[in-house]
């Protein structure tokens, strides 16, 4: 299982289009979330996740190289646990 997981990362540009859904699919999510704790009704907050989900979302858009689209994701999913954390636990 390990090993096949490593080809898959190891081979991002051939598989492509399996890894853009499954971003798309979890950023997507997870800004949703993060939005509906409460994000909503912060400024600050409202920029940030949509900045760096829009960012990710204008790389899949433009072909970006996948090095670029797995570091913005990680940016945006990063962003949104931290403000999931910050909603749920803080507040």
């Amino acid at each position: 299982m390990a090993n096949t997981e490593i080809g898959v990362l190891k081979e991002k540009e051939f598989n492509r289009y399996g890894l853009i859904s499954v971003i798309l699919l979890v950023v997507g999510c997870l800004g949703g979330i993060t939005i509906g704790l409460g994000a909503v009704e912060n400024v600050f907050a409202l920029t940030l996740v949509v900045i760096s989900t829009m960012t990710k979302v204008s790389m899949l858009l433009a072909i970006a190289p996948m090095n670029a689209i797995f570091t913005s994701a990680y940016i945006a999913i990063g962003i949104d646990i931290l403000l999931i954390s910050y909603y749920t636990f803080i507040q």
